[in-house]
C-alpha cells in the first residue's frame, strides 16, 4: 500500500543507528555510557507525585477540555505573569500532550503548502520534519560557531521571501545550550515586525541557566512583540516531567482556537492526572527546581573542562540547558576519520561512549553531549574520549 506523501519527506534520525548499536552493546554487556539524554536524570519531585495520586484518587480520572483544565490554564497564566511580566487569558492558553505536540498543533494551523518557516542551524531535530509534515517549508539559516551560534539580523533579513511566514527562536537552545540576550531578541524582533512574521518561542529551557544572565522572552520586549508571538513551553525540562507529557502555547487567541480546534480531533485532551501534577509544579514550591538547576550548572563546569581539554576539540560554553556542542572537527582529522559520524560510531565501539552526532540538527562537524548523567559517569566518558582521541593520532 502506498504512503502518504507528507510521511516521504521525513528524514530519519541521525540518532537511531547510534542508539540502536548503544543498546545492542549494553545487551551484550558491555559497559556502555550514554550521553545522548534529552531528559533530567532527577524523579520528578515528591509533591508533584502526590498531587497526581490525589487526583487519581479524587476521581479526576475523566476527559478534560480540549484545551487543557481552568486550574492548569490559570497556573500558566500566573506563571507567565510572574516570570515574564506578561498577561494572558483563558483562551491565549492551550495545554497540549508534551511542548512537542503544541509544536506541532501549531504549524498544521498556520502553514499551507509551500509556505516558509526560517530555522536557524543548528536546530532541534524535529522542528524541520514537524514543517515538512505540515507541507511548509522549512529554510534553514545557518547560525555561525563564531557568533556563539545565533543568528544575525543581517542574516534573517537577507533570507526572508514573500513566501516566509515564521521564525522559530529557541533560547536557551537544544543542541548548544546558547542564549540570545534582550539586545539581540529586540534587533530580530524589529525585522519579524516589519516583515510581519509569525515568532515562534521555544522557550522549554528557561529554567535551567547557569549565568546571571537572565531568560529574556521576545514577547516580553514590547506588546507588538507579544501580539505577533508563540511562546512554547512545559513542565517536562524544568521540573523533571518529560513522561507526563505536558506543554502547552500562549499567544494570539485565533491561533489558540484553531490549535484547541485541532486538538479536539486528534488528542481530545492532554492526561487529566498529568494536567493536575503540571499544577502542582507550577504551584508548589519551586525547591527541586533550583536544586536540579544547581547540579546541572556543577556538572557543566567540570564537563566543560574535561571536554575542553581534548586535542582537537574546542566548545561554545552553553548557558544554559544541558547539552554541550562541542566542535570535533579537528579531532576527527586528527583521528583519520572521514566524517563526524564516522567517528562517533567509532568512539562507541571501541569505548563504549554514545555521543549524538551533529549532523542530525544541522551541524555535521559537532557532536552533542548531555549532562544528563551523574557526574562520575561524566567523568569517566570524559576521559574514554580523551583516550581515544590520542590512541587514533
Amino acid at each position: 500500500m502506498e504512503l502518504a506523501n507528507r510521511v516521504k519527506t521525513l528524514t530519519p534520525s541521525s540518532t537511531l543507528a547510534i542508539t540502536a548499536k548503544a543498546k545492542e552493546l549494553k545487551k551484550q554487556g558491555h559497559d556502555v555510557i550514554g550521553l545522548g539524554a534529552g531528559e533530567p536524570d532527577f524523579n520528578t519531585p515528591e509533591h508533584i507525585l502526590e498531587a497526581a495520586n490525589k487526583a487519581m484518587y479524587d476521581g479526576f480520572t475523566k476527559y478534560t477540555p480540549a484545551g487543557g483544565t481552568v486550574e492548569l490554564k490559570n497556573a500558566i497564566i500566573k506563571k507567565m505573569k510572574q516570570d515574564q511580566g506578561l498577561t494572558y487569558q483563558n483562551d491565549e492558553v492551550i495545554v497540549t500532550t508534551g511542548a512537542k505536540h503544541a509544536l506541532f498543533t501549531l504549524f498544521q494551523v498556520l502553514l499551507n503548502p509551500d509556505d516558509e518557516v526560517i530555522i536557524p542551524a543548528p536546530y532541534w531535530v524535529s522542528y524541520p520534519e514537524q514543517v515538512k509534515l505540515a507541507e511548509g517549508k522549512p529554510v534553514i539559516v545557518e547560525a555561525l560557531e563564531k557568533n556563539e551560534f545565533k543568528i544575525t539580523p543581517d542574516q534573517l533579513e537577507n533570507i526572508i521571501t514573500p513566501k516566509t511566514k515564521a521564525i522559530i527562536i529557541n533560547s536557551p537552545s537544544n543542541p548548544t545550550g546558547v542564549m540570545y540576550t534582550k539586545d539581540e531578541l529586540k534587533a530580530i524582533g524589529d525585522i519579524c515586525l516589519k516583515h510581519k512574521l509569525l515568532i515562534v518561542s521555544d522557550e522549554i529551557y528557561e529554567k535551567l541557566i547557569y549565568t546571571d544572565e537572565p531568560h529574556v522572552s521576545i514577547a516580553e520586549i514590547s506588546p507588538e512583540l507579544k501580539e505577533q508571538t508563540i511562546v512554547i513551553n512545559g513542565v517536562s525540562k524544568s521540573h523533571s516531567m518529560t513522561g507526563w507529557r505536558i506543554g502547552y502555547a500562549v499567544g494570539n487567541n485565533k491561533i489558540i482556537k484553531a490549535m484547541t480546534n485541532l486538538a479536539s480531533h486528534s488528542t481530545s485532551n492532554p492526561t487529566s492526572i498529568a494536567q493536575y501534577a503540571a499544577t502542582a509544579a507550577y504551584e508548589s514550591t519551586q525547591e527541586q527546581v533550583d536544586k536540579m538547576r544547581e547540579a546541572f550548572k556543577e556538572r557543566l563546569s567540570k564537563l566543560y573542562e574535561w571536554i575542553t581539554d581534548i586535542p582537537g576539540i574546542q566548545c561554545v560554553k552553553p548557558k544554559g540547558a544541558f547539552y554541550l556542542f562541542p566542535n570535533v572537527s579537528e579531532a576527527v582529522k586528527l583521528n583519520g576519520f572521514d566524517t563526524v559520524d564516522e567517528w562517533v560510531t567509532a568512539l562507541l565501539e571501541e569505548e563504549k561512549v554514545a555521543l549524538v552526532p551533529g549532523s542530525g540538527f544541522g551541524s555535521p562537524n559537532n557532536v552533542r553531549l548531555s549532562y544528563a548523567i551523574s557526574l562520575d559517569q561524566l567523568e569517566e566518558a570524559s576521559k574514554r574520549i580523551k583516550r581515544f582521541v590520542n590512541n587514533h593520532q
